[in-house]
């Protein structure tokens, strides 16, 4: 989406990294302990041993569709339901005021929530936005920083809770839905301000 435009790229790169580092100074300030040496240790090179690749992938497959498939298709379950009994125009219809905080067109909300569902959808539907023309180069950069910080999707969000616990999942994910929408909101009204034409 954003290779069309360097600047629009440079911006989101930068923003993006700011925000990494200034979490994680500030993680490390908070989250007591001390800090371990990083050693990267380099395994020794060897060809791949095709009954290896095998297992592996058959392990991987295996853990993804115990896992993670029943939670794609609750998750499918829950969104034609919730569209079925209008939850779902609901829920979006009272996420627009944000999105036009943000200097979004209203139809951005769609993309989020159901980029929460499905994560390509929210690449996908920003896509359509642009070649529809409804987003422009400002309103793409911000709405694609907000979206890169956002929720990664619901099964990140299954498995944080099973790691995690639902306490600190649930911490978690009010901080990362305030970073992102306090950075995007920032960025749109930096850009705003300083009469950015991307």
């Amino acid at each position: 989406m954003l290779s069309h435009n360097a600047m629009a790229l440079m911006i989101w790169v930068i923003v993006i990294l700011m925000v990494f580092f200034a979490v994680g100074c500030l993680s490390a300030k908070i989250i007591p302990g001390e800090r371990s040496p990083f050693y990267l240790e380099i395994p020794p090179l060897r060809l791949p041993v095709l009954s290896n690749i095998i297992t592996k992938a058959f392990t991987r497959m295996s853990w993804y569709f115990i896992e993670i498939l029943p939670v794609f298709i609750f998750t499918s379950l829950v969104l034609w339901v919730s569209d079925c009994i209008g939850l779902l125009s609901y829920v979006i219809q009272k996420t627009e005021p944000i999105m036009i905080l943000l200097g979004l067109p209203r139809e951005t909300s769609q993309i989020f929530l159901l980029g929460f569902f499905r994560r390509d959808y929210g690449a996908a539907g920003l896509y359509d936005m642009c070649v529809r023309g409804l987003l422009t180069d400002n309103q793409l950069v911000v709405a694609a920083v907000t979206l890169t910080l956002f929720l990664p999707c619901v099964a990140q969000l299954a498995v944080m809770i099973k790691e995690r616990g639902l306490f600190s999942s649930l911490i978690m994910v009010i901080l990362i839905i305030g970073i992102a929408f306090l950075t995007g909101g920032l960025l749109g009204h930096i850009i705003d301000w300083l009469s950015i034409q991307i």
